[in-house]
């Protein structure tokens, strides 16, 4: 496994995040455990996950989950750097949910009751709260930080500008601020190279892309619907849309000898500003047969037949759409 530094930080993760969202809603407990502890063995030490998952109000299921596995001990808690989400509803009342800091602070204590942990390694804000102004939200997460519950604080879906009003803010207090931003970001959704991807770059933030398959589009949906696998309407318009690009992608893969959603995430891999990509495996053999991304490596030729498959926005604002 491969390692990188976080952003700025001097915390070392593994250069793939395992995504837990489907642990509990689609896998089972017993087999979100089993391939937990095989990412351990993998050498990936990165887990993410957020109060939300698991999709019922309030319960925290795939928090729980997590929780349960880190209290077998045998140094699990200890390999692991687990990163949470606040923001997402909680409850009905009307402060169980976004960034004030009340809610920082109950969603905080709920999540390590939860992880059956005494800190949060990374705690990402899972959305920009328009409503709270930065000045509060620093001062509670200043205060978790203090108390030792949390390490480091990331974002998740932030404009370019929130990162650098987020950041000035930071400074102005003298803390550290964020760290990290996790975003969509794959072949398909390029539209953070804008702006996004830039701000990180500027304060020296660590890059977690989000459906880095572009939710199973990159993945070879056209052969798996050849092999009579059955999408959803959902996707089927995904892959009307693009189906011109699905085509040349496939065959550029085939033409590779490689499966088209291990050269995805090379091709996010070999992007100096992406820490870790998350995969989120429903069962053992999609965890396994991520690493073979780390194999592949795509020279400059590889890489403009690519981008001419899945254009991206131009490169960076104001360039992209101006001179």
């Amino acid at each position: 496994m491969e390692f990188a530094q976080l952003g700025r930080t001097g915390l070392k993760v593994s250069r793939f995040c395992l995504g837990t969202m489907n642990f509990g809603p689609q896998t089972s407990e017993e087999d979100s455990f089993a391939i937990m502890d095989k990412a351990l063995e993998l050498g990936i030490n990165f887990f993410d996950t957020a109060n939300v998952y698991g999709w019922k109000l309030g319960e925290g299921i795939t928090e729980n989950i997590v929780g349960r596995w880190f209290a077998q001990g045998g140094g699990r808690r200890e390999k692991t750097v687990i990163a949470t989400k606040v923001f997402g509803r909680m409850g009905e009342w009307p402060n169980q949910s976004r960034l004030s800091a009340l809610h920082i602070r109950e969603a905080c204590e709920a999540s390590l009751k939860r992880m059956q942990t005494d800190h949060i390694d990374l705690y990402q804000m899972h959305h920009v709260d328009r409503n709270t102004p930065w000045e509060e939200i620093w001062q509670a997460m200043d205060v978790l930080v203090q108390q030792g519950k949390v390490l480091y604080v990331g974002s998740s879906n932030f404009a370019g500008w929130h990162i650098a009003k987020a950041q000035e803010t930071a400074k102005a207090r003298h803390f550290m601020g964020l760290t990290s931003e996790q975003s969509l970001y794959s072949l398909n959704d390029r539209m953070i190279e804008m702006e996004v991807i830039p701000a990180c770059k500027e304060y020296g933030l660590g890059l977690i892309p989000w459906s880095p398959l572009s939710g199973g589009l990159l993945g070879g949906v056209l052969q798996k619907i050849k092999a009579g696998r059955r999408a959803s309407d959902d996707m089927k318009k995904k892959i009307e849309k693009k189906h011109a690009s699905l085509k040349a992608w496939e065959k550029f893969c085939k033409d590779m000898g490689e499966q088209p959603a291990d050269v995805a995430l090379a091709w996010l891999l070999a992007n100096p500003i992406v820490t870790a990509p998350i995969i989120g495996p429903r069962t053992m053999e999609q965890l396994k047969g991520s690493l073979r991304a780390f194999k592949i490596k795509l020279n400059k030729d590889a890489m403009k037949e690519i981008d001419a498959i899945w254009p991206g926005p131009g490169g960076e604002a104001p360039e992209a759409y101006a001179w």
